[in-house]
């Protein structure tokens, strides 16, 4: 894994179609052809976009996932992928009820599983300390 140079906020503003307070990822801490790691702190933030009333539910943590994953495909620029969205997310776990409950900062990884011209398969987990907090598999499709 690449671990030389971690990519910082303005590298996930610049790359990511992610803006404003929808940018979830503070940087991307390590990365190579088939995995990325990045780290967020924003998870208990009372303003966070996707709160529900007074908590964010864990099932946002694929959201963090969805974000990593774009940001392996910007890495990638040989992949002529174009512009992706979230097509299918599969085999989800739940670890804990809600995000915002999480003391320290959210890591969060991405695995490219399989790719191909039409999508790319992650699977994809977000800790905590070395807790897990949620997982599974997500597809991202590309649009022609």
């Amino acid at each position: 894994m690449n671990v030389a140079a971690p990519l910082d906020r303005a590298w996930i503003a610049a790359n990511l179609p992610h803006q404003g307070r929808m940018s979830r990822l503070d940087a991307i801490v390590s990365w190579d052809r088939t995995t990325l790691r990045a780290r967020a702190t924003g998870h208990r933030a009372p303003d966070h976009p996707l709160r529900r009333g007074d908590e964010l539910p864990v099932a946002c943590g694929i959201e963090y996932g969805a974000q990593a994953a774009a940001a392996h495909g910007a890495l990638l620029t040989e992949r002529p992928s174009g512009r992706g969205f979230l097509a299918s997310v599969r085999s989800v776990e739940f670890h804990v009820p809600r995000l915002d409950r999480v003391e320290g900062e959210l890591d969060i990884e991405v695995e490219e599983l399989a790719a191909s011209d039409a999508g790319v398969l992650y699977r994809f987990a977000v800790s905590s300390a070395g807790r897990a907090l949620v997982d599974g598999r997500l597809t991202v499709a590309f649009a022609k």
